[in-house]
């Protein structure tokens, strides 16, 4: 499919709603894909990702935005009161020609020191049906990945070339994410950043 007729088909057939709208198409080729990214722009209404010539385009809802809102926020004031460095690096496009994978993720994260590939992706997961996300983030060379579905975080980690199920964090192995998810749910933000952050600074205080 070329980079024209891609455009035109992808906007016909995508509008923004408050529930997510999912497009997936076959046989587009890398010039499409960067075309398509560059159409784009910095456009936050979009999630891109593309795998050996898939290409699937996301309009995340409402709820999706909110989750993944308070999903950082929690996470941001962990790696603070922990004091790690960290550089969150949002919806920035992850991508590799040689590797044909591209990846917009929800959001990500370097640990430790600035790189070019973060260590963390964060994904939420609303509607099934879409190209390998973990085969993307292989490609890639992401360290670990966290989906967030059915109100809950699984844990991926790259191993041997390969992402294994984790029960914890391999990067941030004292973070409890179980405990974490319980404050992802909390409607009120204000109280689930105070109550997080209180949980954080009692148990380091242990």
């Amino acid at each position: 499919m070329s980079a024209a007729l891609l455009n035109d088909y992808f906007y016909l057939q995508l509008e923004t709603r408050d529930h997510e709208e999912k497009f997936i198409t076959s046989g587009v080729t890398w010039q499409a894909y960067e075309s398509l990214l560059t159409s784009l722009g910095n456009s936050s209404s979009y999630r891109v990702a593309y795998l050996l010539e898939t290409l699937e385009i996301m309009s995340p809802s409402r709820s999706h935005e909110l989750d993944k809102k308070a999903i950082a926020r929690l996470l941001e004031i962990y790696l603070e009161e922990q004091r790690i460095s960290f550089w969150g690096l949002g919806s920035t496009t992850l991508k590799s020609k040689n590797k044909q994978a591209g990846k917009e993720p929800d959001e990500c994260y370097c640990i430790g020191i600035d790189k070019d590939i973060p260590d963390l992706a964060i994904e939420l997961i609303y509607t099934s049906g879409s190209v390998d996300t973990l085969e993307i983030y292989r490609r890639l060379g992401v360290k670990e990945v966290w989906f967030w579905q059915n109100k809950k975080l699984i844990i991926y980690c790259l191993e041997n070339d390969s992402y294994q199920v984790q029960t914890n964090s391999q990067l941030l192995p004292n973070l409890d994410l179980n405990l974490m998810a319980q404050y992802v749910t909390i409607n009120d933000p204000l109280e689930a950043i105070t109550g997080w952050r209180k949980q954080i600074t009692s148990n380091t205080k242990r």
